[in-house]
Formats: structure tokens, C-alpha cells, sequence
């Protein structure tokens, strides 16, 4: 059987499925399961780059996925005012006293002769920049964290429609990605697989605790939707036709009843909404796995698998192995990201909580 008769037999199980969910429960847990697929498909597609195209085994597939949910809070939710006056001045001293240590730390690198007294400056040097960032930064914190913190206690974002996220989410993925590729990719195999798992828990960790950033465990609700509430679209008159025209009559004849036909618009809505979200994640699929076809099929991607299949050949024909890898690493993570973005958009709230290896990082490798 070839791969694209496998393919169409897979897709055409997974549609049955999803209608027979449709007929046996409610088409809402259909479209549900298929705009979670819709975004799984997304995160594999990334991953898939990193590992179809390169061999990187990348275990920290949560990370890039918790940025992108965090950069649609970052983007999308109000600022809150109230918390920027009272801890903005104190994180304002932070960034002032990070460039200033920087500055001075270069100065005393270049100016001091090399030796022993260079190595105490500037270890000075490190610890003082050090005690004034921890101090404005915990002053900072602290007050942010105290202003309502059962609603906000935390810093907001820029108030910005969420679909501004998903861009940004794949940036920010990048950003991270070549960080962690600057400190890991030097490793091997099961080595590389260790850090980038390690590296995606501490990035959880902090996500979970740095309450004036994400609020924590205490999770960021109300994000902003790029389609419309059900509420709204109850009491829209073309939806309310809508529903009518589709719902007919009742059995005698007659016209439904109040009851009746409210509780066939609340259903309806939800159908709606998630169709909406659905044509969203389609898109986004068919833009992502297009360019991923043509750069396959391109000189690049002709490359990264001959350099996949044999990096000391790939090497001795002059291809810069190191930096492949980071390439395709950055790009692979960034399309994870904005499946991050995606995913929170989807749920309307940012948990960090809920970014567990099993499911973000682990069954998107069985879904590779």
C-alpha cells in the first residue's frame, strides 16, 4: 500500500469517527475533537520538521507550546493600569541596572589586564549588578502581584486581537529555540533529547510561578475570541432565522415552541462557533504544510535530509552541520509555537498548569 492511499484511508476513518461522535453524542464534541486534531496537526507538523527533516530529537515540545499560549496573553489581554504605576518604575530600575552591569562588566573586560584582579572586578562587579536587580525586581513583583490579585495580579498584555498572537507566538518560540540551540545543539541524540526536556520544565516552572507575568497557577481567563460569543449570535436576527429555516417545524406542523427553539439556538451557536474556529486552524494547516511541501522538495530541504542521513558526508562537502540544525530547529519551534497560540485561543484562558510532557510533548511524538 502506498503512503497516499494510506493517508486517505486514515483521514477517512478519522472523519467517520468524528461523524459517528456527531450522530451518537452532539456535534459540538465532534467539533471539539477536531479543532484539538486541527492544532495537534499543527504541533506534529513542526516537529516533524525538527525530526523529519534534520534527526533532532526534540523532548521540549511543551516549552515552545507554553510560550506561544503565554505570548497570546502577552498580546491580547488588557494592560492593567493599575499594576504598571504601582511595579513599572521598580522593573524600569531591573532593565537600568542590567545595562549598566553589562556596560561596566565590558569596561572592566577590556580596560583590566588579564589576571587575577580582573577576575575579583568583575566578579564585583557581577554581584553588585546582581543585589540591585534582586531588590528592584522583588519590590516590582511584589507590588504588582498585590494589586486585586484574585482578578489580575499581574502585569497584562497590550491589548491587541488575539490573531496578532499566533505571528507573535511563532516569533517568540523562535527566540527561545535559538537560545536553547546556542546551549544544547552541541549534545547528541539521547543527550539533546535530555536537555531540551529539562530545559522545557524549568521554563514550565517559572510560567507557573512568576505570578506577575502569566499569574501563575491562578491562570489568565477572558482572553479575547477572533469569532464571535454564543450570546451574541442568539441574538442576531439572521441567526435566529438561521435556526428556524434549518429547524423547520415542529412534528404536527406547527411552529416550534419558545423552549424549543431557544434550546436549538444554544446548540446551533455552539455548532457555529466551533465551525468558525475550525475554518481558522484550516487555514493555518494548509498555509503551514505548503511551505513545509515546497521546502521539502526544495535545494534546502534536498540538503537537510542529506545531512540527516549522513552528517560526516553532508560535512565534507562543506555544509555547516551546527547551523542547519539551529535553522531547522528555530523554524520547527516557532510553528509549534504558534500552535501554542492557537490552543489558548481556542480555550479562551491561559493555564500553566495544564502543560504536562504526556500531552504536549509526548503524544505529539506519537502522532510523528
Amino acid at each position: 500500500m502506498t503512503n497516499s492511499k494510506r493517508a486517505i484511508i486514515s483521514f477517512s476513518i478519522m472523519a467517520l469517527l468524528l461523524v459517528m461522535v456527531g450522530y451518537g453524542q452532539a456535534w459540538n464534541v465532534a467539533l471539539a475533537i477536531l479543532n484539538l486534531c486541527l492544532i495537534s496537526a499543527v504541533m506534529s507538523m513542526g516537529l516533524n520538521m525538527q525530526w523529519g527533516y534534520a534527526g533532532l530529537f526534540n523532548a521540549g515540545v511543551m516549552a515552545s507550546t507554553a510560550i506561544g499560549g503565554l505570548t497570546a496573553v502577552l498580546i491580547s489581554y488588557s494592560p492593567v493600569s493599575k499594576a504598571w504605576s504601582v511595579g513599572g518604575p521598580s522593573l524600569l530600575a531591573v532593565i537600568i541596572s542590567l545595562l549598566l552591569t553589562i556596560i561596566v562588566g565590558l569596561l572592566v573586560w577590556k580596560k583590566t589586564p588579564k589576571g587575577g584582579k580582573r577576575t575579583w572586578i568583575m566578579t564585583g562587579v557581577v554581584l553588585t549588578g546582581y543585589l540591585f536587580m534582586r531588590f528592584f525586581f522583588e519590590q516590582g513583583t511584589y507590588a504588582i502581584e498585590a494589586v486585586e490579585p484574585a482578578k489580575t495580579g499581574f502585569l497584562g498584555g497590550l491589548g491587541l486581537p488575539i490573531l496578532f498572537s499566533w505571528i507573535a507566538g511563532g516569533v517568540a518560540a523562535a527566540g527561545l529555540a535559538w537560545l536553547i540551540g546556542r546551549i544544547a545543539l552541541g549534545l547528541r541524540s539521547d543527550y539533546f533529547a535530555i536537555a531540551t526536556l529539562g530545559i522545557s520544565e524549568i521554563m514550565i516552572s517559572i510560567l507557573k510561578n512568576e505570578d506577575w507575568l502569566s499569574r501563575g497557577v491562578k491562570n489568565v481567563t477572558g482572553l479575547k475570541r477572533p469569532v464571535p460569543y454564543e450570546v451574541d449570535l442568539q441574538q442576531t436576527e439572521w441567526f435566529i432565522n438561521l435556526v428556524k429555516w434549518f429547524y423547520g417545524t415542529a412534528d404536527d406542523g406547527s411552529a416550534l415552541s419558545a423552549d424549543v427553539l431557544r434550546e436549538a439556538m444554544q446548540l446551533s451557536a455552539g455548532v457555529v462557533v466551533k465551525l468558525c474556529y475550525s475554518a481558522l486552524f484550516v487555514l493555518v494547516v494548509l498555509i503551514i504544510l505548503g511551505f513545509a511541501t515546497r521546502a521539502l522538495n526544495s535545494p534546502w530541504g534536498r540538503m537537510m535530509r542529506a545531512i540527516r542521513d549522513n552528517e560526516t558526508a553532508a560535512s565534507a562537502m562543506g555544509k555547516d552541520i551546527t547551523s542547519r540544525h539551529r535553522q531547522v530547529f528555530i523554524i520547527g519551534s516557532a510553528v509549534i509555537g504558534i500552535s501554542g497560540a492557537m490552543l489558548t485561543t481556542l480555550d479562551g484562558q491561559f493555564t500553566p498548569g495544564s502543560y504536562i510532557p504526556l500531552r504536549f510533548t509526548f503524544l505529539i511524538w506519537v502522532m510523528v
